[in-house]
């Protein structure tokens, strides 16, 4: 049996020499020392074999299976190294070829009409000013000269918030133009503590930019939540003349040099005079299509005079001070330049819609 053992072991290395892939040597791992290859054949034996000889036996055994499990573990070592080097060469990268394109992501239009509107005005001298979503009636409405029942209340359906154990209505905002009470306020409260009076108090020339929210239908040319900027301008003898010079640049800026304008009467609470301002239309060139309704005209926005009132709630007397405001929708502007037909687009977050604007 020894002389078998030293046999088989000697086939066992012979034919793993000749192994050249690892399901081949599966078959061989199999054939000689699985648990029904030749070498546990010749261990199932040694109970046939005297006493005195299972002892040589056996420990010839265990060095004949430790020699061909290390012959074996080496061989797969070796064998797999050799896959991995054949894929390596297989799938080499080559550094030369140009790279696949990363795509870049893209701003949203009304993201590009704010940063324009942010820019125009900024050349012109005016700051941004933030103020709060979430905002108080006082401040949405009566600072604004819209008093309680007040029927202009109903121009905007508003949506308010429910909180338990506080008094006063809470709303989100229906426009930005609260924010001209905080920003007034802010500006006295900051010239009082520099030891102003009320006859030195600091002009303000601020836009007003964010979100706004109303209950309205959800159609092609209104949502529940829309941008708006806010324009203000406070200080001694500012006039009409000065709000018409300041939108003539910015309309122009924003659609072209050759664009025209025209002042119709309006009403807002919050001005007098009041106006709404229409461009002539950016197809049509103000001849009539099917965007301007045949008008030849586009409205863009609104203003007027700041409200005496609205003056004396921000803590400046209309008496000595005066000021103009505006305001107006980024969307619709983007509508406009872009020849956007539907308002849902905008929050859609469709990208077929989105790439459009690279």
């Amino acid at each position: 049996m020894l002389e078998e053992l030293d046999q088989l072991q000697r086939e066992a290395l012979d034919a793993l020499e000749t192994i050249t892939t690892l399901a081949l040597l599966d078959e061989w791992r199999s054939d000689f020392i699985g648990r029904k290859g030749r070498l546990s054949l010749i261990l199932r034996s040694m109970g046939q074999l005297p006493a005195e000889e299972r002892p040589a036996i056996g420990n010839k055994s265990n060095e004949v299976k430790a020699a061909l499990e290390g012959a074996y573990t080496s061989r797969r070592e070796s064998l797999e190294e050799q896959a991995l080097v054949a894929a390596l060469e297989a799938e080499a990268i080559d550094v030369t070829l140009p790279g696949r394109p990363v795509e870049v992501g893209r701003l949203h239009p009304s993201t590009r009409t704010l940063r324009e509107i942010h820019e125009i005005f900024a050349d012109l001298g005016f700051q941004v000013f933030l103020a709060r979503d979430v905002e108080l009636d006082e401040y949405n409405f009566q600072l604004l000269n819209f008093p309680l029942h007040h029927p202009a209340r109903e121009m905007q359906d508003s949506l308010y918030v429910s909180l338990p154990g506080h008094e006063e209505e809470v709303l989100l905002r229906t426009h930005t133009s609260p924010g001209q009470i905080h920003a007034m306020r802010e500006a006295v409260a900051k010239a009082k503590q520099d030891g102003l009076t009320d006859d030195n108090l600091p002009p303000v020339r601020i836009i007003l930019p964010g979100m706004c929210y109303r209950n309205e239908q959800i159609t092609v040319r209104s949502s529940v939540q829309f941008n708006q900027v806010e324009g203000l301008a406070v200080g001694r003898n500012i006039t009409m003349a000065d709000l018409k010079g300041t939108l003539y640049y910015f309309v122009r800026r924003m659609f072209g040099p050759e664009r025209k304008l025209r002042f119709r009467t309006s009403y807002f609470p919050f001005t007098e005079p009041s106006a709404e301002v229409d461009m002539d239309c950016i197809i049509c060139q103000g001849a009539g299509c099917r965007l301007c309704k045949y008008s030849g005209w586009l409205e863009i926005l609104g203003c007027g005079m700041v409200h005496p009132n609205v003056l004396r709630n921000g803590g400046y007397d209309p008496e000595v001070y005066s000021g103009y405001a505006f305001g107006m929708g980024p969307e619709r502007i983007s509508m406009l330049k872009y020849g956007i037909e539907d308002f849902r687009y905008f929050w859609s977050n469709d990208l077929r819609f989105l790439e459009q604007f690279g």
